[in-house]
Order: structure tokens, then C-alpha cells, then sequence
């Protein structure tokens, strides 16, 4: 089963990976015409506002580059989504070890007792952490391809790139469903070099977000995490400062795992009540 799993999992990225190359290289195709499409659209705001864009950013920013902003822009996507599949390989490492962890908890605790209780709680965890992903991934999916839709629809260029870019931050709590719809509306500006696909693109996708986040995320979530969002949002940015994007993304079941563990000792106690939604800790047998 794990090597099934294994390989599922490089299969999943192989493609995923040739997809994105693909979506990438034709957006960096696209990167002349956006520059072009920068002067029509400071030219629009300029009209519209008042205000000459690209003059007041020069002087907050010094002379600038457009094209070395976008190939910023796209470092910085392609390393996330690099991040990503670094996730993956870990996983793929915590498959491989799972066939010999059983014999080492063996070789560490005689008493059946002691075991048992160790054995449950590694399945609390796995248990929780695993409905997390499984839940995240469907909700992340669901977005995913909702986003897909729309942006194929709206005619934004590499419309895969942008929904992958969605679902992959869409397991950010709170602030990945924000950044997955600016992005995309942003080089839809771009692209277009008009101010209505960028709002086109801000109503739908950020609607879709908005319908999931709010709704469809939390009915299937229900109470099972265990965690005050309040808790939520400062471990994410706790995480976020300790390992980047990759804290982010598993901020969530990291939380989980220590109030589970917290919970075991009397000191910890405390503290993961403090860290739990309703002050109502999960029982180990």
C-alpha cells in the first residue's frame, strides 16, 4: 500500500509539474505585452483618477523594471509552488518510515498498557490530522476547479496555472484565499490592459472564495479540529515566520498535533485548552 501510495504521489507531481512548466513558459511568452499593457492601463487610472501611476510608484521605489517585477512575480510563484512539492516529498518520506514504526514503538514500550495508550494517541492524531487534509484537499479542490472555470471563461491567460496556484494556497487558513484571487486578477489587468477583467476576476474568483470559505469550508469542517481561530491566525503567523510559506501551509495540523500532545501532561494541560475552540480537550483511552 505504500508503495502504491508512493507512487501515486510522484505521478501526481510528475504531471502537475509538466503542466505548470507549460502554463509558466507560456505566461513568460506573454511578458512583452504586459509591459506594453502597463502604460495603456497607468494611462487608463491617470484618466480616470487623476493620479500618474507609474511616476508615483517610481518615486516611492526608485527607477524600476517592469520586466524584472514580473520575473520577480514568477520566482516567487514558482517557488511556492517548489515548496509545495517539498511538502510532498516529506510525505512520501513519513509513507516509507510507517512500515517499521510500529516494531520501534515496540522496542520502547514493554508495558501493553503504556503502548496501547500511545497507540490511540498516535491515531488521534492521525485521525485528526488526516480529516483535516482530506477535507482541505476537497475544499481546495473544489475551488480549485471552480476558479479554472471562471478564468477559462474570462479568457485569462494559463487559466491551470492560476487554479493550481488557488488550491495550492487555499490550504492557507485566512490569508492564501486572498492572495490566490489578487494574483490572478492582477495579470488579467495585465494581460488585457484594461481594468474590467481584473474586477471580472476579483468578483467571481473572490465570490467562489468567499461562498466556500464562509459555507461549504465550515460545514464539513464542523468542530473536528479543535482549534480557536483566534489561535489559527496567530499560529500562522507564528509558522509563517519560523519556515515561510512552508510554516503556512502546515500551521494547522502542527496546532493539532500539539494540543493533542499537550494535553497528555499535566503542565501542558493548560496550554492546550487555552489553544482548543470551546476549552473541551479530546479524551485518549
Amino acid at each position: 500500500m505504500t508503495a502504491i501510495s508512493t507512487i501515486f504521489i510522484l505521478g501526481m507531481i510528475s504531471l502537475a509539474g509538466n503542466l505548470i512548466s507549460s502554463n509558466i513558459q507560456e505566461l513568460s511568452r506573454s511578458m512583452p505585452q504586459y509591459e506594453v499593457n502597463i502604460s495603456k492601463i497607468s494611462t487608463l487610472i491617470n484618466e480616470r483618477l487623476n493620479i500618474n501611476l507609474v511616476d508615483e510608484i517610481k518615486e516611492l521605489t526608485g527607477q524600476m523594471e517592469f520586466g524584472g517585477i514580473l520575473g520577480a512575480i514568477f520566482n516567487a510563484i514558482k517557488g511556492l509552488i517548489g515548496n509545495g512539492f517539498t511538502i510532498l516529498l516529506y510525505l512520501i518520506f513519513l509513507l516509507l518510515e510507517e512500515s517499521v514504526f510500529q516494531i520501534k514503538l515496540h522496542a520502547i514500550y514493554k508495558d501493553p498498557k503504556r503502548l496501547k495508550h500511545i497507540n490511540d494517541l498516535l491515531h488521534a492524531i492521525d485521525d485528526s490530522v488526516s480529516n483535516y487534509i482530506a477535507l482541505k484537499t476537497f475544499v481546495s479542490l473544489l475551488t480549485g476547479a471552480l476558479s479554472y472555470i471562471a478564468l477559462l471563461f474570462i479568457g485569462v491567460d494559463a487559466p491551470f496555472f492560476w487554479a493550481f496556484l488557488i488550491f495550492l494556497l487555499n490550504y492557507i487558513p485566512t490569508i492564501g484565499s486572498l492572495v490566490a484571487t489578487i494574483f490572478p486578477a492582477i495579470f488579467a489587468m495585465l494581460q488585457f490592459g484594461d481594468l474590467t477583467p481584473a474586477i471580472l476576476v476579483l468578483s467571481i474568483v473572490g465570490g467562489i472564495q468567499l461562498v466556500i470559505g464562509n459555507y461549504v469550508d465550515p460545514r464539513l469542517m464542523g468542530s473536528s479540529l479543535n482549534i480557536s481561530t483566534l489561535v489559527v491566525f496567530l499560529t500562522l503567523l507564528l509558522w509563517g515566520m519560523i519556515w515561510g510559506v512552508i510554516g503556512m501551509l502546515l500551521s494547522v495540523p502542527i496546532t493539532v498535533i500539539m494540543i493533542l500532545i499537550l494535553s497528555e501532561f499535566p503542565n501542558g494541560k493548560p496550554v492546550a485548552i487555552m489553544l482548543s475552540k470551546r476549552g473541551q480537550l479530546k479524551k485518549i483511552n
